[in-house]
């Protein structure tokens, strides 16, 4: 039988791991939030030819660390407010060029 300790451990087992994605910081002006531009490549269905299609994401930054055209990896998280689903995990490069 199990005890109520073990139950958290086998149901954090089952869980899947979290998504990651990389991309570009687009601003960076709100208050802990980030927004993230993540670029991916598909295939045209009708014209088969190869594409970017790019995304926007709502991501949650608690130290305020990434800065706009920073490239970041950001996880999936539960909801955290009505577009935020998403968190920091770390700054993969810094923008060199500054405008």
């Amino acid at each position: 039988m199990e005890t109520e300790v073990e139950k958290p451990q086998a149901a954090r087992a089952a869980r899947r791991p979290r998504q990651e994605l990389v991309g570009v910081v687009t601003s960076a002006k709100m208050q802990k939030t980030i927004v993230v531009r993540v670029t991916r490549l598909m295939q045209h269905p009708l014209y088969q030819r190869v594409v970017r299609v790019h995304k926007k994401f709502y991501a949650h930054d608690e130290q305020g660390e990434a800065r706009a055209g920073d490239t970041v990896r950001i996880v999936e998280t539960r909801p955290l407010s009505k577009l935020k689903r998403w968190r920091l995990a770390e700054v993969v490069a810094r923008r060199t060029r500054v405008d």
